[in-house]
């Protein structure tokens, strides 16, 4: 729908009223379950993409469709109230809703630690952050401009410590299917301040589903290091989704961590195919910005998920990453900028370039 529908639109300002009767953007706030009282933003791109944004959740975005596919794995939880102190311990799993993204950081992804410069819980603070919302852009078909978007702030602050603000803009275009995400994150305090990021994405059934490709390319280690790990051994095609297991059983799972394969720019670009739907999902970021990928694969019965997650660093913690001299330090005034693009692939072309890239 995505191909045909734009060259449509030249024609179409004479023939609508309101820009809502082919997409846009409606915010809301839920008012039952353990969500009730979050802000959130449905946006429906109107070439079949539909995403929802939870902005008392920094933003992140949970359901996701492609006309009656979800894409997107949803917690048993799904959309939780923000809880900004359940940042100890492993207290973020449980307002952790999964979902088409999860933001890890911003000073602090990987297990819980404390060390002599303090006390930090999975994965940090960042996604149980309400953001301030300072624009809506709809689409206006008088004009012919066919982008929409929402641009919020999220501050992750201390008095006396870290204070990091981040400034994201998600964005598509009227008639195709493409999230674009770019983040600007600043040190707005007076001292340096600490900084990891990941883009936990987070995808399901029907679109992950035994068969279904993961793609990427690079040179991976299990995060065990152990060559007899379940899944990332060299014996096994840890690139198809295989059944639920048993052995992913509550805690059961497996990480590898990826240098992945880019271009002379940076660019580089992972998803997941489904051949029986012809439907793909293509992940497009830069490992000049973004030099990690991380593979989730976690297929226990009832909670079936795979993830690929660009990062700054491994989630490995901040003291690890400061004892291997990786970790950033941002500098008072200093600035950092980082980019996705998410786009649904259906066209049989596109697919075979996405799956070539394993092959690369």
């Amino acid at each position: 729908m995505g191909d045909t529908l734009n060259p449509l639109l030249h024609y179409s300002k004479n023939k609508i009223s309101n820009s809502s009767q082919l997409g846009g953007i409606e915010t809301s706030v839920l008012d039952n379950g353990p969500g009730k009282g979050t802000r959130i933003a449905w946006v429906n791109t109107g070439g079949g993409l539909r995403y929802k944004i939870v902005l008392d959740r920094g933003m992140d975005i949970v359901d996701a469709f492609f006309n009656a596919n979800s894409l997107a794995w949803i917690s048993h939880a799904g959309v939780v109230h923000p809880q900004p102190f359940s940042n100890q311990g492993i207290d973020w799993l449980r307002t952790f809703a999964g979902g088409l993204l999860t933001t890890c950081g911003l000073s602090h992804i990987g297990g819980p630690e404390s060390d002599q410069n303090g006390t930090r819980g999975l994965h940090g603070n960042y996604s149980n952050q309400t953001v301030e919302l300072i624009s809506i852009k709809q689409p206006d078909l008088r004009s012919g401009d066919l982008s929409l978007g929402m641009t919020g702030l999220v501050r992750e602050t201390t008095t006396f410590g870290p204070q990091l603000e981040l400034k994201r803009t998600i964005s598509s275009i009227l008639g195709e299917n493409l999230i674009k995400i770019h983040d600007e994150i600043n040190n707005i305090g007076n001292t340096p301040a600490p900084h990891m990021l990941l883009y936990h994405i987070n995808c399901g059934y029907p679109l992950i589903d035994k068969g279904t490709d993961i793609i990427w390319k690079g040179q991976w280690e299990s995060m065990d290091k152990d060559p007899k790990n379940k899944i990332f051994n060299a014996s096994n095609n840890f690139k198809k989704c295989p059944d639920p297991m048993d052995a992913h059983a509550g805690f059961g799972e497996d990480v590898a961590f990826i240098k992945p394969h880019a271009e002379a720019n940076g660019s580089a670009i992972c998803g997941f195919i489904n051949e029986k739907l012809g439907l793909g999902l293509s992940i497009k970021f830069n490992t000049l910005q973004l030099p990690w990928l991380i593979n989730w694969q976690h297929w226990g019965k009832g909670e079936y998920v795979t993830a690929l997650e660009p990062a700054t660093n491994p989630p490995i913690g901040q003291t690890k990453a400061r004892t291997e001299a990786t970790l950033i330090e941002l500098a008072p005034g200093e600035k950092r900028n980082y980019d996705l693009e998410l786009k649904v692939i259906t066209e049989k072309d596109d697919l075979e370039n996405l799956f070539k890239i394993n092959n690369q």
